[in-house]
């Protein structure tokens, strides 16, 4: 068994970025906190799938060159090999629930826009 609550756990930048919970070695669970103009690097991962699920706010993913826009209440699942680029353009915060499995240390692959 493994237990924490959030709040024993800091965001990557301080106030904002993600915050994981649980790094291996099956699986990541973490939570993001983006602010209003921010934007996370375009990646992808090799082995590893994605989910994401939007606590509050909302947030635009260019998913492999579509633009999907998730808000309160979406979920969205990135399977391997698909680049994704994140960004909150809206005036709110935005908070998402992310896992990813399996956990690979090194699985990510900066890309970048076309």
């Amino acid at each position: 068994m493994y237990y924490l609550n959030e709040n024993d756990k800091e965001y990557r930048h301080g106030d904002h970025g993600p915050k994981y919970l649980e790094q291996g070695p099956r699986m990541n669970f973490g939570i993001v906190r983006l602010l209003p103009g921010e934007k996370v690097s375009g990646h992808l991962h090799r082995h590893m799938q994605e989910s994401f699920y939007v606590l509050e706010g909302a947030v635009t993913m260019d998913i492999n060159g579509k633009l999907v826009t998730l808000h309160t209440g979406d979920y969205i699942h990135i399977e391997p090999g698909e680049g994704h680029f994140i960004s909150n353009s809206g005036r709110g915060i935005v908070r998402m629930v992310v896992t990813a499995a399996p956990y690979v240390k090194s699985d990510k692959v900066m890309i970048e826009k076309a």
